[in-house]
């Protein structure tokens, strides 16, 4: 460790935002630069710094301050420095100069309690002497807020975020209520506060303790796509969190509710939860009447009550259900607006079938009945569900409907939730299919739309989509959020066409919205199941139908495209996936080797993604002298890398360029789930820069690395509605929760050409009889079916 005393001669770099800064420092005749985050420092300033010595590759020596105190200056050549080096505005060399002359050592103490005095000097008037002053004053508070957030293990950068939203209330907030920080300061969250609670001597048993902990637990639950969470099961984890008993939790439910942060909803179960668990995720129910508080706080949804409770009063067990207050009021209004576009039109079916018999024969399409069906639906619905498994003829549904469509004169506009899932819907109907993101035009302002996570959509009900009719593909990867989203930009008289396949895994964000439109039975849904000549063909549709129906899937069959090797160690498994990957599937399926993906049940274990991608990236992409490369957190980023992100960032810009780097289109937005290759690592910008589907070139700093991981091995989850020329799969033994039917099903349908199952057959076999899903927690059934009843 090293210490450094001395003046800040030059902020060579600054971040506003974070406070992070590259310093010059000058001390005992010698020039030092310090690397740290100091969002009150000033040129001019006398500091102590302490740090480690680092070699940057670029700047040479530098010391990676890990902390500092600044000092007043006490000789009167310091004070006139520091008064002259910018950090008070208007005083410049010669003015700090003529002050310092004036008033000697006694400057700092005349500035501060008699700055009236500074009048006497020539050039300062009083209203400037008073400017002078104020700013001395509000870089002194600034300081010892610091000095003080510092006390309680705050880092500089989110000091500095406190201190802006509280200024000098800060004090009060800390050593009273310090979980308001959770609520207010993003990148606080409920442990954190809770540390500081702790330095501040706040009680174990605080009742702002206890309803912070509740609904932090509430908000946790999202990250397994839960919208709510019944009240036994949310007290009983908060419980776990706090360790504090239920029973003396449940009086702050009430709190939680009249500062409307939760909605309490009141459920009578009505049909036995294994049976619900299939079919959509959740008990179907029916609502009671809510309790009195929440009557009182949450007026808006009593007039959407109707009497639907009598309905199943009677013996049945009462749940309630917790909602943090904007998931609920996303469901409930998702709901309202799913009932606004389910419009029904008059055209004569006779009509329909007529002109639907001309576009075939010229086409050269053979419908069954059902996808006849499914056009007849599409003419005359305002919004149409479409499902059906692999090879059930859903893409030939999609492009009849929109070669009727364009017969009609009509506007049309195609959307998937990911950019491969769109591209593949563009190459199978020839029609332009974007990402739902850039259908409703995310731009990087952010939002205080909490429906929207700080995203920000042009498109929205005042500037609604300009079309007769939307068809969004893979909608069992839309969450809640996104649903809504899309629902404010479509018009009621919009058609809106939904496609997806039920028995797919649910969206990563929270909800499982198709299961759930489809589970309320209140909209038309057509359900393909004849699978085709072409598609029975396949092993790998004909085999995902068997694993879907829990079937025994015959490995020993000769195949073309789906394979199964038996290894028994993970280490020989690996192995044969190495030899696939690099050797055998490129020429097989044409396919470049980067575009073969490997897939796994898991993250952690001799055969999970992290382990996987360490020896995956030394044997598909060694070292090299010619390969720049940035190891962060343990992981090695190397020129030619795979990478996923695995975080939605709505502000991070991309830019497509023409073959002579000229950029010829950009926007905002990469998400969780986009893989690209890395092709850029610049160590003198601290930069990488990533392409990702359809040319989009991202610069990330060396600090945005957190948001990528290695992509060679992926989890399945994933995998959700990319498609791959062939998938590779280690099939070895896992935690019963993750070895699950939807897993294997899902990963084999990623396949376009060829399936390879690597491992134990037995295992495999497990997996098709586990029919166990994660049980999500979700209303918008039961919001729809509310919304229904209180229309007739």
């Amino acid at each position: 460790m090293a210490t450094v005393s001395g003046y800040v001669e030059k902020i060579k770099y600054r971040n506003e935002e974070n406070g992070y800064s590259i310093l010059n420092v000058s001390a005992d005749g010698l020039d030092y630069v310090l690397v740290g985050t100091f969002p009150y420092i000033s040129e001019g300033d006398f500091i102590e710094a302490t740090g480690r010595d680092v070699e940057h590759p670029v700047y040479g020596d530098q010391i990676q301050v890990e902390s500092y105190e600044l000092k007043a200056p006490e000789d009167t050549a310091s004070m006139e420095r520091y008064l002259g080096s910018g950090a008070i505005r208007g005083v410049g060399t010669a003015l700090a100069a003529r002050i310092v002359r004036r008033f000697k050592a006694d400057t700092f103490r005349i500035i501060e309690e008699e700055p009236e005095r500074l009048a006497e000097v020539k050039g300062i008037s009083e209203k400037m002497a008073r400017a002078i002053s104020e700013q001395m004053e509000s870089k002194k508070e600034m300081r010892q807020a610091m000095m003080f957030l510092q006390d309680y293990g705050i880092s500089m950068s989110l000091a500095l975020k406190i201190y802006n939203e509280y200024g000098p209330r800060m004090y009060g907030i800390i050593k009273e209520n310090p979980y308001r920080l959770a609520d207010d300061i993003q990148g606080v969250g409920f442990k954190m506060a809770d540390e500081i609670a702790q330095k501040a001597g706040i009680f174990t048993d605080s009742d702002f303790r206890i309803r912070s902990g509740i609904y932090y637990t509430l908000l946790q639950s999202v990250a397994n796509g839960h919208t709510y969470l019944p009240q036994e099961e949310l007290l009983a984890s908060a419980s776990e969190l706090l360790h504090v008993d239920p029973s003396v939790m449940e009086k702050h439910l009430t709190d939680l509710q009249m500062e409307k942060k939760i909605v309490v909803k009141v459920n009578e179960e009505k049909v036995p939860e294994s049976e619900a668990d299939r079919s959509s995720g959740i008990s179907e129910t029916a609502v009671s009447e809510s309790a009195p508080a929440l009557q009182e706080t949450d007026p808006e949804w009593m007039q959407y009550m109707g009497n639907g409770a009598s309905e199943t009063a009677g013996s049945a067990p009462v749940s309630r259900h917790v909602y943090a207050s904007q998931y609920y009021y996303t469901e409930l209004n998702t709901a309202r607006m799913l009932h606004d576009l389910n419009l029904r039109g008059s055209e004569p079916e006779a009509e329909i079938r007529k002109k639907l018999e001309k576009i075939c024969e010229e086409e050269k399409i053979e419908p069954d009945e059902l996808q006849i069906r499914a056009v007849i639906e599409a003419v005359n619905s305002g919004l149409l569900i479409i499902t059906g498994g692999p090879g059930t003829g859903k893409t030939t549904t999609i492009n009849t409907i929109i070669r009727y469509f364009e017969q009609e004169e009509m506007e049309i506009l195609l959307a998937a939730p990911t950019g491969r899932a769109a591209k593949r819907m563009t190459e199978a109907t020839g029609y332009e299919a974007r990402t739902i993101h850039r259908l409703l035009e995310l731009t990087g302002v952010p939002s205080d739309d909490k429906d929207t996570s700080g995203m920000h959509f042009e498109r929205n009900e005042e500037n609604p989509l300009d079309a007769d009719a939307i068809i969004i593909d893979e909608m069992s990867m839309v969450d809640i959020y996104l649903m809504h989203a899309l629902l404010r930009a479509v018009n009621p008289g919009t058609r809106l066409i939904l496609v997806g396949d039920t028995n797919q895994l649910p969206s990563v964000g929270p909800g499982n919205v198709l299961r759930d439109l489809i589970a309320s039975k209140a909209f038309n849904v057509v359900q393909l199941t004849r699978i085709f000549r072409q598609a029975a063909e396949s092993d790998i549709i004909v085999n995902a139908h068997k694993i879907n129906d829990g079937e025994r899937i015959p490995l020993g069959k000769r195949s073309k495209d789906f394979l199964f090797i038996r290894r028994e160690q993970p280490d020989a498994i690996i192995s044969a996936m190495l030899t696939l990957v690099r050797e055998k599937l490129p020429n097989y399926v044409h396919a470049d080797m980067f575009d073969i993906q490997i897939m796994t049940p898991m993250r952690k274990g001799a055969l999970g993604v992290e382990r996987l991608n360490t020896i995956l990236q030394s044997f598909l992409n060694p070292q090299d002298p010619s390969k720049p490369e940035k190891e962060v957190g343990g992981t090695i980023y190397r020129v030619g890398d795979k990478v996923m992100q695995i975080k939605n960032n709505y502000q991070i810009e991309w830019e497509t360029r023409n073959r002579y780097g000229i950029p010829i289109d950009s926007g905002a937005g990469v998400f969780n789930g986009d893989i690209g290759i890395i092709r850029e690592i610049n160590t003198f910008a601290e930069e990488l820069t990533v392409e990702f589907d359809e040319g989009k070139m991202v610069d990330y700093s060396f600090k945005q690395l957190e948001e990528l991981e290695l992509a060679y091995a992926i989890t399945i989850h994933k995998s959700q509605g990319s498609e791959y020329p062939a998938v590779v799969i280690p099939v070895y033994s896992g935690p019963r929760m993750l070895m699950t039917r939807n897993l294997i099903y899902t990963a084999v349908t990623r396949a376009r050409a060829c399936v390879c199952l690597v491992g134990i057959p037995e295992m495999l076999q497990a997996m098709v009889d586990n029919e166990v899903e994660q049980r999500r927690y979700t209303g918008l059934k039961i919001r729809i079916q509310e919304v229904m009843r209180s229309e007739l």
